[in-house]
């Protein structure tokens, strides 16, 4: 699990095709700070498994699938990602519950950057809205934002100047996809309410039976 406040922004310095996708190295300092083979840290969002380290860098294996669903898929030698690692027992939540599981990806099509004030609105994938409600808990690029506006078909995040700073989204343009992760307890609650012929509770509510 993480809490969708980066670290660090690492930079691809390798990329590598293998049999089951491509072997990623990121060159990287603050997350490479007590952590061991087989530990989590999450990509732009996407949980990746360390596989081998070295003072400068760690490498982790992405699967065809997960290249599939994530903006991993468009990374180069050179490309900046945001990094955060596992929480711990001792870690505060400062963000929201993030599991590193890639939904979808989302794309940007609008960025208004006024004296301070960063605003990013996306347009929201077809089946994915009934995941977001206004001032909730949105996870995009492994970033926790908070939702600033919400219609049937945009989202509206906005980032304070710290955000901004820590992260690379000042470099997005109009037409980029990034990762998007939905609130989890959204999705477990819309699961558990599903009834054996797959009704949820949307559709009580929607179709009064």
């Amino acid at each position: 699990m993480f809490t969708g406040i980066i670290e660090e922004i690492g930079q691809v310095t390798s990329l590598q095709t293998t049999s089951n996708g491509k072997r990623l190295t990121v060159t990287c300092q603050r997350v490479l700070e007590g952590t061991q083979l087989g530990d989590s840290i999450a990509v732009n969002g996407v949980c990746i498994t360390v596989a081998d380290l070295t003072p400068t860098s760690f490498q982790g294996d992405v699967m065809e699938v997960t290249l599939r669903k994530s903006n991993l898929k468009n990374l180069q030698v050179g490309s900046k990602v945001h990094l955060e690692r596992a929480l711990n027992l001792q870690t505060r939540l400062g963000g929201h519950m993030v599991s590193g599981h890639i939904d979808t990806v989302i794309q940007v099509s609008r960025i208004q950057d006024r004296q301070g004030q960063f605003f990013m609105t996306l347009l929201i994938p077809p089946g994915y809205r009934k995941y977001m409600i206004p001032q909730g808990s949105i996870c995009l690029d492994g970033v926790s934002l908070t939702i600033a506006d919400l219609t049937e078909s945009h989202v509206t995040v906005s980032l304070i100047p710290e955000s901004k700073k820590r992260t690379n989204f000042t470099h997005l343009r109009v037409g980029d996809f990034i990762n998007l992760e939905c609130d989890l307890i959204g999705q477990y609650v819309e699961n558990m309410v599903k009834d054996q012929e797959g009704n949820s509770l949307a559709d009580y509510i929607k179709y009064g039976f």
